[in-house]
């Protein structure tokens, strides 16, 4: 039996150059961190400024999630799995945790959960395999959390659920520095104008500067 679509709610709209600008300034900020961390550069504060980068992830790819096609989803879902695998080798090797997947089966996890119109699977799904992603379950929470606000409309409720998700990565974290991705995506969001979007480019991106960074450390 197939589940019934879900209905898309018109009153929440990030533009289309809004959200390439917020992934592009999250790519910058993840090369950052990820370059602290695996050479070693002693800067703490690309670590800080960079908790924006997942939940900028998550809100843009839920949104986006939203205004494609059951089919067009499906692709996209394969392109994160296969990107996902291509990356996780070079994950291990940067980050040196062979338990813990890298952050393209969160998004991949999170945007299952919403459609696979199966709750008990996505429940499942979240209580075995969030666990083993990177940001766990808080970070699933924040896709699924962004995907019933854009579907159910801008209600107080469901701005909070967004809101809380967000702050949860505080458990991941340490720190409450994620919530700026929330008055970021406000801001950015509503930039007007055209900007060319590669479909490749965020996980050709991901997988390759994993890959240098391996090499290079």
């Amino acid at each position: 039996m197939k589940s019934k679509p879900l209905p898309v709610a018109s009153d929440v709209v990030i533009s289309s150059a809004g959200r390439e600008w917020l992934k592009w300034l999250a790519l910058v900020l993840m090369t950052g961190d990820h370059a602290n961390k695996v050479l070693n550069l002693g800067m703490p504060i690309l670590g800080d400024i960079s908790r924006v980068v997942f939940p900028i992830f998550a809100i843009v790819l839920a949104y986006n999630m939203r205004e494609v096609s059951p089919a067009s989803r499906r692709q996209s879902m394969v392109r994160l799995l296969c990107a996902a695998v291509i990356a996780q080798p070079f994950h291990v090797l940067c980050f040196g945790d062979p338990l813990t997947l890298n952050v393209l089966f969160t998004l991949l996890l999170g945007v299952f959960v919403v459609y696979s119109g199966t709750p008990m699977l996505s429940l499942v799904a979240v209580l075995t395999a969030g666990w083993f992603v990177d940001y766990g379950p808080m970070g699933v929470a924040v896709v699924v959390t962004a995907s019933m606000l854009f579907h159910g409309g801008l209600h107080v409720r469901l701005l909070l659920a967004l809101a809380a998700s967000v702050a949860l990565l505080y458990l991941v974290n340490g720190n409450w520095y994620a919530l700026a991705a929330l008055p970021l995506l406000a801001v950015l969001g509503r930039v007007p104008g055209a900007f060319p979007r590669w479909r490749w480019t965020f996980l050709a991106y991901y997988v390759g500067h994993l890959a240098l960074l391996a090499a290079i450390a």
